[in-house]
This record gives structure tokens, C-alpha cells and sequence, in this order.
């Protein structure tokens, strides 16, 4: 059961972009936000990585197209820099970013292959009690045949950072089974302030980078560790699994659809209307149709091909299963 939420406030929605893949997903995010939000109250930062010494290349978005039609759209370019992570991380950018957006003011980070398909309105935000998507498998920690386990792994954490440990577990779920230990995806997250939910993030996401406890010295690292401390933080501030209602962001409000391969072969049939509706208007057709994968699932047909090859009410339940038919018949796509 969810806890019991204060009255809904305003606040900002932070989104990752970038030069390549990014600005197109964070176009299209954009335009489901006005579409399903037309009256949304807060601010949308399309947070970009400023050039410099830990990136290869420029990452700033370029397109002087994609940066008219996000303006359009009520987004604000926020640059923002990068003092740890990078190139050699770029899932690190929704941490550094977080110093950017304005201080004391509630935000909801999206990770950018995400849409808005409904009122947000609905959603029941408790800043003061953050939360995170659990629309995740059990893809971390990887424990060895001679340990530690579960257990041992996360303690470590918990006791590297002065955590309360036995608080955070899901005692209905049995010892060694990786639902019993608190793990999010960090395709969304939300708290009453950026910079104090930043610099705790970055603090314990360096730390087991730059030292990890002995526990993990077999578990990689790359690309879960936005993963691996996003649960340390939120149960740190006093937050949980039960921080919203089943349903909401990550269903009927939200849909993190990570690839469009993916988001053809998975979602309703509404979440497909609602997202070629979105692309239609020429002007942004004109922007979204220079990404491939855009131009072919959503423009060409493709991803109705996509779509034939699977039952929505009998999907395989692992999501290498998805990708395995869809990659068999020629269509997999990033």
C-alpha cells in the first residue's frame, strides 16, 4: 500500500540530452509532455553536458532544428558540467545534473526514452518522500557460487554509508531472492530538492566506483552503478518502495520504453496512437525522421511489423526474450 500523500505542488521535470540518440528521444518526450499536459505548471530542463576534458567529443546538442522545436515545446536548454564522471559514463549525467536545476524546488528526473501518457496531475507526488520506478528485473548484483550473496552484497553498501540495513528489506520475499533488497530503476526519481538529492547521489555513486567494498570486487559495475546507489539515496532520505500507487508513472501516465523496438513490441495500443499522433505535425516529422530508428518504426511502418510478432496479453516475461525474436526476424534497432 502507498503511503499517504500530501497535497500536490508544482515542480521541475529534468531530462538528459545530448548530440546523437538524446535529442530526438528528448523532442519526443517533449512533445508528449505539451500533448497529454498542455496546462503543465512546472518547468522542463533538457539538462545538456558542456564540453570539456572528460568527454571525447562536444556532447552539446548542435541541431539548431531540434533546439528551435524544444523551445517550441516549452523546454529549457540547461547546460551543465561534468567534474566525474563523462565519456567514460554517460548514465552518470543524471546525477552531475542535478546540481544545475534550481535548489528547494521539487523535481521529477525522466530518464529522455520515456513519454508522458497522462496527467500528471494524477500522479500523487510526497517530495518530502522519494521514490523511484520499480519496473525492473533483477539485473544486480550477479552473485557468485562462492559468495557473497544478496545479502552479503548489499550490506556492505548500507554499512559503507552508515545506512540502516534490515529497514530497507522486503521481509515477505525470502533471503537470498533479489526483490527482498530494495532496487529501483533509475528511469525516474523524485525529492523535494536537487541539490541536496545530488550530492548525496554523487557521493556514494563515486565512492563505490573509486572503492568498492570487497563484496563487489566480482560484480561489474558498468552500467549499473547509477542503479546500485540510486536505492542507497532514497532509503538515506527517508524514502521506499510504497512512495507512489501502482499504475501511475511507468502505466498509465508514464511509459519508459527504452528502445523502439521495444515500445512497438510492448506497449498498448493507445501508447502507439498517442506517440505517432505526437510525430505527426510535419515540423517535428521533419526533425525526428533524421534518427533511424525514428524514421523507420514510426515513419516507414516498421514498428507495426514489430508489433504483429507478439500477443501483448502473453508477453515473454524476460525481456532478452523480446529482443531475441524481434533481433531473429531483422528488426532490432538503437
Amino acid at each position: 500500500m502507498a503511503k499517504k500523500q500530501h497535497p500536490r505542488q508544482a515542480f521541475n521535470i529534468l531530462i538528459i540530452g545530448q548530440s546523437g540518440r538524446l535529442q530526438y528521444e528528448c523532442l519526443l518526450f517533449a512533445a508528449t509532455l505539451r500533448h497529454t499536459n498542455p496546462e503543465f505548471a512546472g518547468r522542463l530542463f533538457v539538462a545538456v553536458p558542456n564540453d570539456g576534458p572528460l568527454w571525447d567529443r562536444d556532447p552539446a546538442i548542435r541541431d539548431g532544428g531540434v533546439l528551435d522545436m524544444l523551445g517550441e515545446l516549452g523546454a529549457e536548454i540547461l547546460p551543465f558540467d561534468n567534474h566525474v564522471f563523462g565519456q567514460s559514463y554517460p548514465q552518470g549525467n543524471k546525477i552531475e545534473a542535478l546540481a544545475a536545476l534550481p535548489e528547494g524546488q521539487p523535481f521529477v528526473f525522466f530518464d529522455s526514452d520515456t513519454l508522458i501518457t497522462g496527467d500528471l496531475n494524477e500522479v500523487p507526488f510526497d517530495f518530502s518522500y522519494p521514490g523511484a520506478s520499480l519496473r525492473r528485473e533483477g539485473s544486480w548484483p550477479t552473485p557468485t557460487l562462492y559468495g557473497p550473496g544478496y545479502h552479503g552484497i548489499w550490506k556492505s553498501l548500507y554499512d559503507r554509508f552508515g545506512l540502516d540495513f534490515a529497514s530497507s528489506l522486503a521481509t515477505e520475499h525470502p533471503e537470498e531472492y533479489w526483490e527482498r533488497y530494495l532496487y529501483f530503476n533509475a528511469g525516474y526519481f523524485f525529492y523535494r530538492c536537487p541539490k541536496e538529492f545530488g550530492e548525496r547521489y554523487l557521493d556514494y555513486a563515486r565512492s563505490i566506483r573509486d572503492d568498492p567494498p570487497v563484496e563487489l570486487t566480482c560484480q561489474s559495475l558498468d552500467p549499473w552503478l547509477d542503479q546500485i546507489a540510486l536505492p542507497l539515496v532514497i532509503h538515506g532520505l527517508g524514502g521506499g518502495r510504497d512512495a507512489l500507487p501502482a499504475g501511475l508513472l511507468d502505466g498509465r501516465v508514464s511509459c519508459h520504453y527504452r528502445m523502439f523496438p521495444l515500445l512497438y513490441a510492448r506497449e498498448s495500443d493507445a501508447v502507439i496512437e498517442m506517440v505517432e499522433a505526437c510525430a505527426a505535425p510535419n515540423r517535428i516529422k521533419k526533425i525526428l525522421k533524421q534518427h533511424e530508428p525514428i524514421k523507420r518504426m514510426i515513419y516507414q511502418g516498421r514498428g507495426q511489423k514489430v508489433r504483429a510478432l507478439f500477443d501483448r496479453s502473453a508477453l515473454p516475461r524476460r525481456e532478452q526474450a523480446i529482443r531475441n525474436r524481434i533481433k531473429a526476424h531483422g528488426f532490432w534497432m538503437r
